[in-house]
């Protein structure tokens, strides 16, 4: 669809804010970030000497002038007009619900005519409700159908990839289903698929404290670190007169605020009908686990995992016919693999799409996938929320078919939650590596001793490491940032010992996490670790890269460099991947860029579901991306190109009106450009961004 047509879509008030004038521009007033003299009377070269990006003059128009509320994008802000949304942001400040309050609140809205039965409303028969009249869920079709929303225009998802809509009435779509509904699937083009869903046996082992971890335990005993009260002050060193910051007595008790993704927990499936946030409420929190030697079979360290790295068969008790680990912890080489068993990855060269909390959700993986990336990883999950069985923790392990290299990663503070962790990650799902975060900077993980807190503990890390690669086949890589204070710069130091401790590949972001993202990234730091790394480590470079030149200009800097992670470039532009693969400035139009966010909103509807809670959900999450794209300047409106990542975008007119409205920083113009795609908004509608989307040096992505 032409971008002409898609403009008829607009609202009224839309069009007519971002119409063009028709006389010259006059040169806009000066402010305190230009230093007193407008932009419009200085050099491209000056501009971007003070970081800001030089579009041309012609395309340079006042800012948008709004009140004080609407000013900060953490704001609620929706499609009502200011004064609504500061009265329905005045109930948020008050004292927060407890969580049994909200358990209450959410069963007695699930009995609301809007919420049907997921059976009910599959086959249209209140008969096929296996609960009856202790079903949680409305019965009351007729209802449903008075208040249920209007369709939204276009067609079922699930109708072109999967056949028969599995939600029926509840369908957004229901308009376009067919009546043929047994109609074969298996020959459809393009069938979509997931991976990695989360068992329910296993999880009720989880909340029940009874799952078995052989490998693991023995493992940890072998390396002197299980039973170890020393363990949780191993590696409190205060080398180069570094303080630790403080942490808790144990990692195995988990805040429920260290949530990857705490805004919205998508449902593991359409037929599981259980909402994530119950599940986390209502899990135990783990115990030591009481296991006695005799009940720790490590005979599947040794035989179940295959020199292709394939994942063992998920047989958790003890196999009476094999070797106790009394047997088989009197010779190393029996329960630490070889290298040369490992399966290996080979990073070089390929487009590596970084894990991104919130943000890097399946949806958004598989944009990247159509727009060139070769590898993908997950989203951030807490071993510890892991280990509970926390249904929302696990959703983030979740694989889309198309993603033929794909990884997860883990953050954990100690060596027997990571070790754990890895021996139920290669059970019970399928990835090719598994990714230790050994760099978060969030306060709220590096207080409870993950994350950069490993920094300032190299005997910790070395221990978690080797602990992981030994337990499992499949490849271990970490995740680090160059220091935990700025200026005290140690990964060089330990680069040249990270092999031996059994990881295959290392990234390092060039900023330490006191400096989070407040100055470019030191890659010349990260040209010294590479070169000090042996040749059986490869080592990838993160931080900043946003153009080919920049992919370019790395890889001739430091021939030995693996590749480069693409992390917040990708948010601004998922089209990076194809500009480095074809080697150009691709100067991408508006409609080029909707037909993208429209590739989305369909994943997204696949993934969590096109019902009106599926529908919201993708809504969400959508909303999170555009806080990120709206920082991105096209290629023609640009005096020096390629744009760089630090750059602040001064306000101007695009090419075209949607052009326009994509690059404004207001949250009622990205539930705008969200209508485009998913329809109108619900009555009341607000949004409040997770990521501060305009704080280039205070972004908090971990």
């Amino acid at each position: 669809m032409e971008t002409e047509t898609l403009m008829d879509e607009l609202p009224a008030a839309t069009a007519t804010a971002v119409e063009q004038p028709e006389t010259p521009l006059q040169p806009p007033s000066s402010n305190a970030d230009d230093g007193g003299v407008s932009q419009e009377f200085r050099t491209p070269e000056e501009l971007v000497a003070r970081s800001i990006a030089p579009v041309k003059r012609e395309y340079i128009r006042p800012p948008p002038s709004r009140p004080s509320t609407n000013n900060n994008n953490n704001a609620i802000v929706g499609v009502e007009n200011d004064d609504a949304a500061e009265a329905k942001r005045a109930p948020l400040l008050k004292d927060k619900k407890s969580k049994r309050q909200i358990k209450r609140e959410r069963r007695e809205e699930q009995k609301s005519p809007l919420h049907l039965c997921p059976e009910v409303a599959k086959s249209g028969k209140v008969s096929a409700c296996p609960y009856g009249d202790k079903c949680r869920f409305s019965h009351d079709v007729e209802a449903f159908k008075a208040v249920k929303p209007a369709d939204i225009e276009g067609s079922c998802p699930f109708l072109v990839y999967e056949g028969p809509c599995s939600y029926g009435l509840a369908c957004r779509f229901a308009g376009t289903h067919r009546d043929d509904v047994s109609a074969p699937t298996e020959n459809l083009p393009g069938k979509s698929s997931a991976l990695n869903f989360f068992n329910k046996d296993t999880q009720k082992l989880l909340w029940k404290n009874k799952m078995k971890f052989p490998k693991a335990e023995a493992t940890l005993k072998l390396l002197g670190l299980k039973g170890n009260p020393k363990d949780k002050t191993l590696a409190d060193n205060g080398e180069n007169g570094q303080v630790a910051p403080k942490e808790p007595a144990t990692d195995t008790k988990t805040d429920s605020n260290v949530v990857a993704n705490d805004s919205i927990s998508p449902s593991i499936s359409p037929e599981d009908n259980v909402d994530g946030n119950n599940l986390a409420d209502d899990a135990r929190p783990l115990k030591k686990a009481k296991s006695s030697v005799n009940e720790i079979c490590s005979s599947q360290v040794s035989s179940g995992l295959s020199v292709q790295g394939g994942v063992p068969d998920g047989n958790f008790g003890v196999n009476k016919s094999e070797p106790t680990a009394d047997t088989m912890t009197d010779s190393d080489k029996s329960l630490k693999l070889h290298p040369r068993e490992k399966k290996l990855i080979d990073f070089r060269d390929k487009l590596y799409l970084a894990p991104l909390t919130t943000v890097g959700n399946l949806p958004f993986r598989r944009v990247c996938k159509v727009l060139g990336a070769d590898v993908t990883c997950g989203e951030m999950a807490m071993c510890t929320n892991l280990l509970q069985g926390q249904a929302a923790e696990w959703a983030l392990l979740r694989r889309h078919s198309s993603e033929n290299l794909f990884g997860v990663q883990i953050c954990g503070a100690y060596p027997d939650t990571v070790t754990k962790t890895v021996e139920l990650i290669e059970q019970e799902c399928s990835v090719d590596f598994i990714d230790i975060n050994m760099g978060c900077p969030i306060d709220v993980v590096v207080n409870k001793g993950a994350g950069s807190a490993l920094l300032t503990k190299p005997t910790r890390m070395k221990s978690v490491v080797e602990a992981a690669s030994s337990t499992v086949g499949t490849p271990v890589t970490i995740k680090v940032r160059t220091a935990y204070f700025e200026g005290k710069n140690r990964i060089d130091s330990l680069i040249a010992d990270m092999g031996s401790w059994g990881a295959t590949a290392v990234t390092i972001h060039g900023r330490s996490r006191q400096q989070r993202y407040s100055k470019p990234a030191d890659w010349d730091y990260v040209y010294q670790c590479v070169r000090k790394a042996p040749k059986s480590l490869q080592v990838l470079g993160n931080g900043d890269v946003f153009s080919y030149v920049d992919w370019n200009n790395h890889k001739t800097e430091c021939p030995e460099l693996s590749t480069c992670m693409i992390a917040r470039g990708a948010l601004v532009k998922p089209w990076i991947f194809t500009e480095i693969k074809e080697q150009r400035h691709w100067d991408i139009t508006s409609g080029e860029r909707l037909d993208i966010l429209k590739d989305y909103a369909r994943f997204g509807l696949q993934h969590w579901g096109s019902d009106s809670k599926g529908v919201e959900t993708t809504r969400h999450f959508l909303l999170e991306w555009l806080s990120f794209t709206c920082r991105y300047v096209p290629v023609g409106l640009l005096d020096i190109i390629p744009q760089k990542i630090n750059w602040r975008s001064p306000s101007y007119y695009g090419r075209d009106d949607l052009e326009t409205l994509m690059a404004s920083d207001s949250a009622a113009d990205w539930v705008r450009i969200s209508e485009l795609v998913l329809g109108k908004v619900p009555s009341g509608y607000s949004f409040a961004p997770k990521h501060k989307s305009n704080a280039y040096d205070r972004a908090e992505n971990g």
